[in-house]
């Protein structure tokens, strides 16, 4: 299993049996490839903060791999009114690498900021709202809400108030 946890609020502490250990916060991203198998725990190290954190797992697209552990920081001035690439197969600029089909991408969006992309025919997009309210090709979207695209040329975003979105490519 391959998996991406993205914090919005707060801290998330994790530990593992390969010996890593850190702390992640907004804008940090944690992938663990899970592999051959690994022992693992994420917790709140605060008790007084919530933490509020996404945990996208992905099937992946090999198996019999080494577990492996990756975490990098994404701040919000590159995930500002456009898709910031924060997780791909092939690590490419800047993201953390997956062993899946798949590309993962954050935007964060407020007021008259627009996003459009063009998509491949042979690949579908799903949209998560993590926060805030945002137009999907022109379908307001609430905190929580998710879109899958599915024969769509283009994926649009915009109207958003607050928003922070994640996009996800699937071959």
């Amino acid at each position: 299993m391959e998996i991406v946890s993205y914090v919005l609020e707060g801290a998330l502490a994790h530990k593992d049996s390969m010996g890593t250990g850190s702390i992640i916060r907004p804008g940090s991203v944690q992938r663990m490839s899970a592999g051959t198998g690994v022992q693992h725990s994420e917790f709140n190290p605060s008790k007084d903060e919530k933490v509020h954190f996404l945990q996208i797992w992905f099937l992946p697209n090999v198996t019999g791999i080494q577990p492996s552990y990756e975490e990098k920081y994404f701040g919000d001035a590159e995930k500002r009114g456009r898709l910031r690439l924060i997780a791909s197969p092939d690590g490419s600029d800047g993201s953390v690498t997956i062993h899946a089909d798949a590309k993962m991408y954050g935007a964060l969006l407020d007021g008259s900021e627009r996003v459009e992309r063009a998509l491949a025919q042979d690949s579908d997009a799903y949209v998560h709202v993590a926060r805030g309210n945002v137009s999907v090709n022109g379908t307001p979207l609430n905190p929580g809400d998710g879109a899958m695209l599915t024969g769509e040329e283009r994926l649009v975003l915009d109207q958003g108030q607050n928003a922070e979105v994640l996009v996800f490519e699937l071959a």
